[in-house]
């Protein structure tokens, strides 16, 4: 049943693309479900993850082999293979997460502490936690207000004489301006590390992201579009920044090595039961990322007709997204000054899954307790974490995080249909917006 359904995948994403005109949604007169009107949707989205035939087969002949480290299966090595290959890189090193893949990298580009790590406002936590780990300070740069990637023009001001790594995050799958942000690098001789975390097959130019600079970083985490529950890689085209990533992952020791030459590292090992179901999840990697471009596209032209309601934009040179989330922004103006708690409850109570976006990174208290602990006392004095407080400001993406919200990327795997009634519940809500607000 579930093999019938991906198929049923790959055909309606062939049969989107080639759809033609896009067509507006219904735009009845009942009243929004948040005023006791019927809601446009009872049924669920496709759940996540999938499990079909090849996962369960794969995942027990590991068992059965009872082969389970990476150090006596083949597994793991054949998925940093087939990786590679998949996206066009030169070598693929297999980590047990995302942030673990960052922290390699970091490690490998020999970050440490006095160093700063220019990352942008608007991503997860992993992002800054990976550098802090290395005892090095997140510099944000503020946020595009139309891409929600991290603004470019605004990199250069940041750089000081400590800069050692420019770590944009692809976020949402779609790509930040790798035009600029690696001209930057090069003019400063500053390697660039991408957080493509979020960005499975996504492109640049029709390069896969995270195969652009220095080195890629990817999580499989259980929400990620390729997934085994947690699981990371790093990917490069530089064999000695590889082995050194290789090593760090494996507690300083060469994987195929004699430990005779360890170095300083981590466990970071994938296992051989991580990289089983990666193997079977990546069979139908290229369906699922074709049927989320289809809808998302269609739905881009649906919401052009809801006022107030926008898509984030991707640059030009973004010739894929992976469309892990598709973020939008509403505007409060456009909605009788309606409050983003108040929109969100209006979508949700429609059946619409709704996230309502992050928050302003590098305003959460954590940094403080992250600058507060003895290791980072040791290392930077009262004057510099002042200094650092002064250049924490981010105003465009402190307005952003008042108005960005997003679907995650099972909305995405579902029909046409599905799409016209997220357009549908947003054109409700748009109607009887001045009635929502004052409920």
């Amino acid at each position: 049943m579930l093999a019938m359904w991906s198929r049923r995948l790959f055909v309606g994403a062939a049969a989107a693309l080639a759809a033609g005109p896009v067509h507006a949604a219904k735009t009845g007169s009942d009243k929004p479900a948040v005023l006791g009107g019927k809601p446009v949707r009872t049924e669920s989205f496709p759940s996540w993850p999938l499990v079909e035939k090849n996962d369960e087969k794969l995942l027990l002949e590991t068992l059965r082999s009872r082969l389970w480290n990476r150090r006596n299966g083949r597994n793991t090595e054949s998925f940093e293979k087939a990786w590679a290959t998949k996206i066009g890189a030169g070598h693929a090193v297999a980590t047990n997460g995302g942030t673990t893949a960052l922290y390699a990298g970091l490690a490998a580009l020999d970050i440490g502490p006095k160093d700063e790590v220019i990352v942008p406002p608007y991503t997860f936590i992993a992002t800054v936690n990976a550098v802090l780990q290395h005892h090095a300070l997140p510099v944000f740069v503020d946020t595009d207000f139309q891409t929600h990637q991290i603004d470019p023009s605004k990199i250069e001001a940041a750089i000081t004489k400590n800069t050692r790594v420019i770590l944009p995050v692809h976020i949402a799958g779609s790509a930040a301006d790798m035009d600029a942000i690696l001209a930057i690098g090069k003019k400063h001789g500053i390697p660039v590390l991408e957080d493509a975390c979020q960005a499975h097959l996504g492109e640049w130019r029709g390069r896969k992201l995270g195969t652009l600079g220095a080195a890629g970083c990817f999580s499989f985490q259980a929400s990620k579009n390729l997934n085994c529950g947690e699981g990371g890689c790093l990917v490069t085209n530089d064999r000695d920044l590889a082995v050194r990533a290789s090593a760090f992952q494996n507690n300083g020791n060469p994987l195929h090595g004699d430990g005779k030459n360890r170095g300083y590292g981590s466990n970071l090992r994938m296992t051989e039961f991580q990289a089983s179901v990666l193997h079977a999840q990546m069979e139908r990697l290229d369906e699922q990322a074709a049927r989320r471009s289809a809808n998302a596209a269609y739905l881009d032209g649906l919401l052009a007709d809801v006022a107030g309601v926008t898509p984030a934009r991707r640059y030009e040179g973004c010739t894929r997204s992976a469309y892990h989330l598709y973020m939008l922004r509403y505007e409060p103006e456009a909605f009788g000054g309606m409050s983003k708690a108040r929109f969100m409850e209006a979508v949700k109570a429609e059946g619409i899954p709704l996230s309502g976006g992050y928050h302003p990174l590098n305003h959460d208290d954590f940094l403080e307790k992250a600058f507060q602990t003895r290791a980072f006392r040791a290392v930077y004095s009262s004057g510099e974490m002042a200094k650092w407080r002064e250049r924490n400001v981010t105003p465009v993406n402190d307005r952003l995080c008042g108005e960005a919200f997003w679907f995650g990327q099972t909305t995405l795997l579902g029909e046409r249909s599905d799409m016209e009634q997220i357009a549908e519940a947003f054109h409700k809500i748009h109607r009887f917006a001045g009635e929502i607000g004052r409920g």
